[in-house]
């Protein structure tokens, strides 16, 4: 069977337009968790740069032995996975190597949350895992 040009462009474009569309859903599905709160490792110039910026921030002080950091990250994950507090960052920090950061802070103990807007401290959580007092913390900065 042969067809004809016209026929084969009309195809050609229905293929192109479902191929856009998929794509822009697919997007569009992972557009929330791209404006998502953003974890990330903790590092000096990482809080520096979002300091001097005025962004919102905020150092988790984690340990991997500790089983209430455990709880908290599987919250701060699930916050995250809701789509909810676009342009916060959360710098996890080691507890056991950040001695100078803990210092700095005034952090005595691990599973402590350190909520900034831009260099102010607004909120600071420790060791509460529930997902809505986190996330109150956390939209301080916002």
């Amino acid at each position: 069977m042969t067809y004809s040009n016209s026929s084969s462009l009309t195809s050609t474009n229905w293929i192109q337009r479902s191929v856009r569309h998929a794509v822009a859903l697919t997007l569009a599905g992972l557009a929330p968790l791209a404006m998502a709160l953003d974890i990330q490792p903790y590092s000096a110039d990482r809080l520096a740069q979002l300091q001097s910026g005025g962004k919102p921030v905020a150092v988790h002080f984690h340990a991997e032995w500790c089983g209430t950091c455990k709880s908290q990250e599987k919250a701060l994950q699930s916050i995250k996975s809701e789509g909810s507090l676009p342009g916060v960052a959360l710098l996890v920090a080691d507890y056991d190597k950040e001695k100078d950061l803990r210092k700095q802070m005034k952090v005595r103990a691990q599973s402590t949350l350190v909520v900034f807007k831009g260099s102010q401290e607004v909120a600071r959580v420790g060791g509460d895992t529930e997902a809505t007092k986190l996330k109150a913390a956390l939209a301080k900065a916002s």
